[in-house]
């Protein structure tokens, strides 16, 4: 089964809706080489429309101006991009296509599917949420900005459940932005507060 990966830039009080005044000072050879990363080995870019409207804006015309960036505009180009959208005007881009039906049922299909090893979502805050309400979400990729946002869209909501998580690795960069990733996970047990206060500052020596 192919593994599924959401990567996202994140400030420190879980805006994950990207404002240039915040994310572009801290974009770094070392935040490059992590989106990078990222990238390595994927088959199927999953894309929310908002999301997508925003790639199909720039990066064609990036890749056809021949500058730093076109190798990596080229790359996001030429892999298979699906998109969770209700419209039906013409995608424009190249290799792209829509999503034929549910999101999860689709996207679960879609990891079954032989030959397909990554599937990797980029932003796409609500295809996000939804994936990880089904469980499909594998690796939750954050790069933590070390700034406040105070305002923006937050990745999680409120509702339930709640999500434990797994740290599976981690690096801080020169910047202060952290490199997060998560995979899914189960609490580590099902204490109540009486279970641990013996754990409290000097409650052990009693």
């Amino acid at each position: 089964m192919a593994k599924l990966v959401s990567t996202l830039f994140i400030s420190l009080d879980g805006v994950a809706e990207i404002d240039p005044a915040w994310h572009f000072p801290y974009f770094d050879e070392h935040m490059g080489a992590a989106v990078d990363e990222d990238y390595s080995g994927v088959d199927t870019l999953l894309l929310g429309r908002v999301t997508y409207d925003s790639f199909a804006g720039a990066w064609p015309g990036r890749e056809e101006a021949g500058e730093e960036d076109a190798v990596f505009a080229k790359r996001l180009g030429d892999v298979r991009k699906i998109v969770a959208t209700r419209g039906d005007a013409d995608l424009g881009w190249r290799n792209t296509e829509r999503i034929d039906g549910d999101l999860v049922e689709s996207v679960t299909t879609l990891k079954e599917t032989p030959g397909i090893a990554k599937v990797l979502v980029a932003g796409s805050l609500s295809v996000v949420r939804q994936l990880l309400a089904a469980g499909l979400v594998d690796e939750l990729s954050l790069l933590v900005h070390p700034v406040a946002a105070r305002k923006g869209e937050r990745l999680f909501d409120e509702g339930e459940p709640i999500y434990p998580l797994h740290l599976l690795r981690s690096e801080v960069f020169p910047t202060g932005v952290v490199h997060l990733v998560y995979g899914p996970s189960a609490l580590p047990g099902s204490e109540d507060y009486d279970d641990v206060k013996d754990n409290v500052p000097g409650g052990a020596e009693g």
